[in-house]
């Protein structure tokens, strides 16, 4: 076999190795492929809330969530049959984080997040979930004992809250009499408590586990409850279309999300999610006509300073 043939059949090798994630070495890097995993898990997140908001039309927030989780497992049931060979084995560890994550992730924050959907703004609840850093960092402070926070931890959870501050407020006079958001908005911040948990336990205990076969697990035990849920009250039906978008999309968010974390630092990604406001911003105004104040857009780009701040720390020594 000569030189050429071997050097094409070499680069064949790789690039099907980086598309089932076994291997790190191919024409795209591994940084690059979890770079461009992130910011598609941002823009299906940025369309969850649109659906979410689409589909309470005729149905409410715990059926969307139910016919959600269930189509988000067929997809990540998909995934895994196609990357993973349907190898859905996982040891007792593994199960009970899963478990874990099923409950404060699925079936405690996102039907907090759904719920929150039915009251406030697509920019709120975006906005509020992506101060998942300054969670994520005092987890791993407190809990995991890992570094000690800096000055530029100091500075971005600073700008982080600021920026939280002025999304709910909305306005100068709201802030200045203090008219902090509503209740909803805190239903929101609880929501993105329990996902910052869940993101650490993954990174920390499920790095090396199948993306669709976490994704899986996680909605698939959310199904069971929400199928039971659904039976009691005799509504298995699929009530609009946006259901469905809604399950598919955020199991395609999820699965590249999972693929990204194995990939990037927290911090980058972090950082990366900070598209999904911009996208649903722009989604909000087109598809429901939600209007963005000033301070919103000025919160956004705080939000930006903070994790860029957060991340500024990892930066000097990676």
């Amino acid at each position: 076999m000569t030189a050429f043939k071997l050097d094409n059949l070499r680069k064949n090798i790789n690039i099907f190795y980086i598309i089932s994630g076994q291997n790190k070495f191919s024409f795209m890097s591994v940084k690059k492929v979890g770079i461009l995993a992130t910011l598609g898990a941002s823009i299906a997140w940025a369309f969850e809330p649109i659906f979410a908001k689409l589909s309470y039309a005729n149905t409410d927030f715990l059926k969307t969530s139910a016919i959600r989780a269930m189509f988000v497992t067929l997809v990540a049931l998909i995934y895994s049959l196609i990357t993973n060979r349907a190898d859905l084995r996982v040891n007792k560890k593994q199960l009970s984080i899963l478990v874990y994550i099923a409950f404060a992730g699925t079936l405690f924050a996102d039907l907090m997040y759904l719920f929150a959907l039915t009251k406030v703004p697509v920019i709120n609840a975006v906005l509020i979930g992506h101060m998942q850093p300054i969670f994520i960092i005092f987890i791993g402070f407190f809990y995991l004992k890992e570094d000690k926070l800096t000055k530029f931890d100091y500075a971005g959870i600073g700008f982080m809250v600021i920026a939280g501050l002025l999304v709910t407020t909305k306005t100068l006079k709201n802030l200045s009499t203090l008219k902090l958001g509503t209740v909803y908005d805190l239903f929101v911040l609880f929501a993105t408590v329990a996902w910052a948990t869940t993101g650490v336990v993954a990174r920390k205990y499920l790095k090396n586990m199948n993306a669709g076969v976490v994704t899986f697990y996680r909605f698939l035990i959310a199904s069971a409850i929400f199928m039971t849920y659904l039976v009691l009250t005799s509504s298995i039906v699929v009530s609009n279309i946006y259901q469905v978008l809604i399950g598919i999309t955020v199991g395609g968010g999820y699965i590249l999300y999972y693929e990204g974390l194995k990939r990037i630092k927290a911090a980058q990604s972090s950082a990366l999610e900070l598209s999904t406001p911009f996208f649903a911003a722009l989604l909000g105004f087109f598809v429901l006509g939600e209007l963005v104040t000033v301070m919103q857009v000025l919160g956004i780009f705080l939000l930006f300073i903070g994790v860029y701040f957060l991340s500024a720390k990892e930066k000097a020594y990676s």
